[in-house]
């Protein structure tokens, strides 16, 4: 038991690591040409009408919070439970950089949905508004 005691600190930190490393970043989508803003704008639209606006059940249980004018050059959608009080983002889509990079991160991504979320951020980031 003693030797269990002196590694506990190196499984803990392990399980810490692991635990970060499935909230990692995501890419979503090839660069473009367009700038961060340019295709962050799309995506929120799409994200809104198609996610929200639709009454799509997968998402009845989130709020969207768009955060487009951002002073860190990353504009980017966020989600979080609705009606919580905790705020922290179960999903977030942002883009930086121009040619602008997409990425999507979060506990959702790791969800079954999370295939759907990319696939829908992808085509519309490309420039596709259908659902």
């Amino acid at each position: 038991m003693p030797t269990l005691r002196r590694f506990s600190p190196f499984i803990a930190l392990a399980i810490t690591g692991l635990g970060l490393w499935s909230c990692q970043s995501k890419p979503v989508v090839k660069p473009s040409s367009a700038s961060a803003l340019d295709v962050m704008e799309k995506v929120a639209v799409s994200a809104n009408r198609c996610w929200f606006k639709s009454g799509d059940p997968a998402f009845k249980s989130y709020s969207f919070a768009p955060e487009l004018t951002s002073f860190s050059d990353r504009p980017r959608i966020l989600l979080t439970r609705k009606g919580s009080a905790d705020i922290r983002p179960l999903l977030v889509v942002q883009a930086e950089g121009r040619p602008a990079r997409l990425s999507a991160f979060g506990p959702m991504m790791n969800d079954p949905i999370g295939g759907r979320i990319s696939k829908d951020v992808q085509r519309w980031s490309a420039g596709q508004a259908n659902c």
